[in-house]
């Protein structure tokens, strides 16, 4: 049924939530999708486009084209999804800087509550189940823990992670900043949009470019995991389901490590704008911690951020009901 410019609007509207859920590591934007029901819709819009869109043009003309592949809807979700991403990663930015526990502590509520929920998911709790959960929890833990092999603002690093971080538009349950996270790039990414953002308000050529620049590398591994990875995992998710979902349970239960509020820093870098910031960390009992451990109020905002996945979690079962 063709649209209006009042649902292109509502659209717009689910984007704004879509954007602010990927923003935080935990929340998938999928999840959010599914709620508002456009879903469906969203997979099945960019499964069709791909490079025939040129050869509709050529043949049919750009506007057939353009309502062909339904590209009014994805331009009226990312515009909404930019938005939100944009105006939310200042204040990400602050609280990294200035109340890093109750962020951390928040995120790890999130992906605690996450592990639950793809957990609850699996229906034959075989041997090879537990096999893939232990074995994807280690291998998760070695990489919260091992060195990064590259800077998180080397350009070839960003495009790695945006080659990695595509799953989560893959896979439910998993989101683009849960993997950027794990990955190291999370605060990377957090400054990059925040560049852009002041690019754009104060007409900073230099600054704009240079954020475009680390976004198209983000994008490009993005769109080459897309192209790469996309038949696969959706095979291992019909075929493979039980196995997939440990796999997932596992990798999210060893990336606790990663968001343990209370750290200890091991190492620091110097970042893309010349600030120094920790390089290797190592979680630590809150005894232990340098500075108010403010327990009480960490445990509260895991809490939160527990709570509010399970509310996600509830909504998405009664739309599906």
């Amino acid at each position: 049924m063709p649209k209006n410019l009042k649902d292109y609007i509502l659209i717009s509207a689910k984007g704004l939530a879509m954007g602010a859920a990927d923003v935080v590591p935990g929340v998938s934007g999928g999840t959010i999708a599914f709620i508002s029901g456009i879903y469906e819709e969203l997979i099945s819009t960019i499964h069709k486009l791909d490079f025939g869109f040129f050869k509709t043009w050529k043949k049919k003309g750009f506007l057939y084209s353009w309502q062909y592949y339904n590209l009014s809807f994805l331009l009226a979700l990312f515009v909404g999804i930019g938005i939100s991403i944009l105006s939310l990663s200042k204040l990400i930015k602050w609280l990294l800087h200035n109340e890093p526990l109750l962020l951390w502590a928040f995120f790890f509520g999130l992906v605690l509550a996450s592990i639950i929920y793809i957990g609850k998911q699996i229906s034959d709790w075989k041997p090879k189940i537990w096999i893939a959960i232990v074995g994807s929890t280690l291998l998760s833990y070695f990489i919260t823990t091992a060195e990064p092999l590259a800077s998180p603002d080397s350009n070839l690093y960003l495009l790695f992670c945006g080659f990695i971080a595509i799953i989560a538009m893959i896979l439910p349950g998993i989101s683009g900043a849960f993997i950027l996270l794990l990955l190291g790039a999370y605060e990377s990414f957090i400054g990059i949009l925040n560049n852009l953002r002041d690019g754009l308000i104060n007409l900073d050529m230099v600054l704009l470019k240079e954020a475009i620049l680390k976004i198209l590398f983000i994008a490009a591994g993005a769109i080459l995991g897309l192209k790469l990875f996309s038949r696969v995992l959706n095979w291992m998710f019909t075929n493979h389901k039980n196995t997939t979902l440990g796999l997932l349970t596992g990798f999210m239960i060893g990336s606790l490590n990663k968001l343990w509020p209370w750290k200890e820093v091991l190492s620091w870098r110097i970042n893309s704008e010349g600030l120094k910031v920790p390089f290797l960390e190592q979680s630590i009992l809150p005894q232990h911690y340098d500075g108010d451990p403010r327990i009480m109020i960490v445990l509260l905002f895991v809490v939160i951020g527990f709570l509010l996945i399970l509310g996600l979690e509830r909504i998405a079962a009664q739309k599906a009901n």
